[in-house]
């Protein structure tokens, strides 16, 4: 019989609506989820973190482990980037405005480093095929995966569930999750969304395209 960290699998989680759609799915579909947060000192991570907190105690389930918070500071990488200073992209503003120099490398590799030095054999992305960015792409990943098996850990498979996927296909997965718990939002307002920033016009789309009723609460 395998053991809890063989049949586990880690989830990287940043509360946004694929992220937290994707832990509810694999843990619908019987999948034992350990979900991590990647702690970078942007501006809207505070908030970020709690309502993620906030949306795994809602799902919670015997299968769910408690979140792992790992610490990738950016301050001194990133400087005097938009997420960082806080001047962020507004609504109106194209996909590649919110590009984060490196990010889903960042992101993946210390809970690729803690699956294999626990003995987790899978890791899972909530990217999407719509993805514009060539860190998202399958050879970017498979890449990832044949570095990883240099480093003289366990062979670890990175997963993309909704990477054939767009975001309708998405949203209609998780339309009876909480999905008011999750949070998108760059320049949130005290604890709310802003209804400004770029992100929070994807959010707002989303719901929209997928007619459903939006439950987020925005500052405008």
């Amino acid at each position: 019989m395998a053991s809890r960290s063989e049949s586990t699998i880690g989830v990287l989680a940043s509360g946004g609506l694929d992220s937290a759609i994707l832990v509810s799915y694999l843990l619908n579909q019987g999948e034992r989820v350990q979900p991590f947060y990647i702690e970078s000192g942007l501006r809207w991570q505070a908030v970020e973190l709690a309502k993620l907190l906030q949306y795994l105690t809602a799902v919670a389930k015997p299968e769910l482990a408690e979140l792992v918070v790992l610490e990738l500071p950016l301050q001194d990488l990133y400087g005097s980037h938009w997420s960082l200073t806080g001047d962020v992209p507004g609504a109106a503003t194209a996909d590649d405005a919110v590009y984060l120099p490196g990010r889903n490398l960042l992101l993946a590799i210390k809970p690729a480093l803690w699956c294999q030095m626990h003995g987790i054999g899978q890791l899972a992305l909530g990217v999407l095929a719509s993805n514009p960015f060539d860190d998202a792409s399958e050879a970017f990943f498979r890449a990832l995966e044949n570095t990883l098996a240099r480093l003289g850990q366990p062979p670890l498979k990175i997963v993309r569930p909704f990477g054939a996927m767009h975001k309708r296909d998405v949203m209609e997965i998780g339309r009876n999750y909480p999905l008011g718990l999750s949070f998108s939002c760059i320049s949130p307002v005290g604890t709310l969304h802003c209804g400004r920033c770029n992100k929070c016009a994807e959010r707002q789309a989303a719901f929209k395209m997928a007619g459903m009723d939006d439950p987020t609460a925005y500052a405008k």
